[in-house]
C-alpha cells in the first residue's frame, strides 16, 4: 500500500509487473493502512484492484 484505502474509498497499491512497479488504484471492504502487504483478490477495472490485507 503506497496509499492508504480509507472506509468507502480509494487506496493505491504497486505490484511488480514485467520486472518493475507499476500503481493501480485499490479497493477493499475494510480500511488498509499504508505499507500493508496485500493480496489481490479480483479486478474492479483494469487499474483498480480489489485487496485484502495479507496479515491483518
Amino acid at each position: 500500500m503506497t496509499v492508504p484505502i480509507p472506509v468507502r474509498g480509494l487506496g493505491e497499491i504497486l505490484v511488480s509487473v514485467r520486472g518493475g512497479s507499476e500503481a493501480f488504484a485499490a479497493l477493499s471492504d475494510r480500511p488498509i493502512e499504508k505499507n500493508t502487504q496485500v493480496l489481490v483478490v479480483d479486478m474492479a477495472s483494469a487499474r483498480t484492484a480489489i485487496v485484502v490485507a495479507v496479515n491483518p
